[in-house]
């Protein structure tokens, strides 16, 4: 069990489910409100969340131990999230899901890229085929021919 909580592959596949029902859920929750009023609203709700988990779990930390150029990139972070979420939920306002969501997931391609350019991460052949892949198949469901 101690292995299945420690894979990271296991917590990506619980990120792409949870991911999948934000969108549906999100769909459905915006059909008679305000996208920026929805987005402040699901932000309440997981700052409200993960303050519990937290809690429940011991995991608070002083704020005086985190580095400095931790607080920016998480602050950035923070700011290109909520910007995400924004821009999200008024794609989903105006599409359709099945449209909208694959979209996004061409954040995918995006990580791929920058993470090659600003981090020196390294990507085999056969991870760039599939990052064209996954690029040309969100545009496919997007933009159907």
């Amino acid at each position: 069990m101690k292995a299945i909580l420690t894979s990271w592959q296991v917590w990506a596949l619980g990120s792409a489910v949870f991911a999948a029902l934000t969108a549906i859920f999100a769909k459905i929750g915006i059909s008679e409100v305000n996208s920026d009023f929805a987005t402040f609203v699901r932000t309440v709700v997981i700052l409200l969340a993960i303050a519990m988990m937290l809690t429940l779990a011991g995991n608070w930390q002083a704020p005086g131990t985190v580095p400095l150029k931790s607080w920016i990139f998480l602050v950035l972070s923070g700011l290109a999230t909520g910007a995400s979420w924004l821009c999200y939920f008024r794609a989903l306002q105006i599409g359709k899901a099945a449209q909208v969501a694959p979209v996004d997931k061409l954040s995918v391609v995006l990580v791929a890229v920058f993470a090659v350019l600003f981090l020196g991460e390294q990507l085999s052949t056969a991870h760039w085929i599939a990052v064209v892949m996954i690029g040309g198949g969100a545009l496919l469901l997007a933009f159907p021919i």
